[in-house]
């Protein structure tokens, strides 16, 4: 984690505007919206005890600010007809993690991509109808991709999110 201070510390990344930090009253907007998207102005506003001008505004400064990227829907995997998630990690050659990162976007079932440091390079989360296509999207997809030296996969058999929001 960074310790600036300062302007560069206020700055968000990359666009030359100040950001102000956030506060009390945005944190629990967040834990709101990240809990329903489609809660309305109103019922936001009611639920933290601020106005809906208020809520309004601080919903819209979030957005411009970059914090909120979006709205979506959360889709349970398996009712969606994905049934086998699998965390693939991938070590690929030094300087191809662009062309790497690219080729994988668009590869099909492959739902989040990270680079990291460490024993692997990327981390991948892929979400497949079956093992068939699991075994698809790792050997004849990721491991054909040009910069792939090897890949490492782990089954996933549950998942559940975190019982404390970071936004509270």
């Amino acid at each position: 984690m960074s310790q600036e201070t300062g302007d560069d510390a206020d700055r968000a990344a990359g666009s030359g505007r100040s950001v102000r930090a956030l506060d009390d009253v945005d944190r629990r907007i967040l834990d709101e919206l990240v809990r329903d998207g489609r809660t309305s102005v109103r019922t936001l506003a009611e639920r933290i005890h601020i106005s809906r001008t208020n809520a309004y505004a601080r919903v819209e400064r979030l957005l411009r600010d970059g914090v909120i990227t979006g709205f979506h829907a959360q889709v349970a995997p398996e009712a969606a007809g994905l049934g086998t998630s699998a965390y693939m990690a991938l070590t690929i050659e030094q300087n191809t993690w662009r062309e790497v990162s690219a080729e994988l976007a668009r590869v099909r079932y492959v739902e989040h991509v990270a680079l990291l440091s460490g024993e692997h390079d990327v981390l991948a989360l892929v979400r497949a109808p079956d093992n068939a296509a699991l075994r698809d999207v790792v050997l004849d997809r990721v491991q054909r991709i040009a910069g792939v030296l090897s890949t490492r996969s782990w089954l996933v058999f549950e998942e559940f999110g975190g019982t404390k929001s970071p936004w509270q």
